[in-house]
């Protein structure tokens, strides 16, 4: 007998938080102790663009002021 679970992902870019800081706090969220409590793939990521704007880095992580008011 199978007994399948559903799966989530979530990909989530860091750079102005420590990213042990990140995994302590997703580790405390969804730890239960049973089968399915999932997996963490921590990578470096060379750059990010934001499509929209052209912004890189940094800046593409974060949106606007306008998009604030929206």
């Amino acid at each position: 007998e199978m007994n399948l679970l559903p799966k989530v992902k979530a990909e989530i870019a860091v750079c102005a938080v420590p990213v042990d800081k990140v995994v302590a706090a997703a580790k405390a969220a969804l730890y239960t102790g049973n089968y399915g409590d999932g997996k963490m793939f921590i990578y470096d990521i060379e750059n990010i663009i934001k499509i929209r704007t052209g912004e890189e880095g940094y800046n593409a992580l974060h949106d606007s002021a306008e998009w604030e008011k929206a």
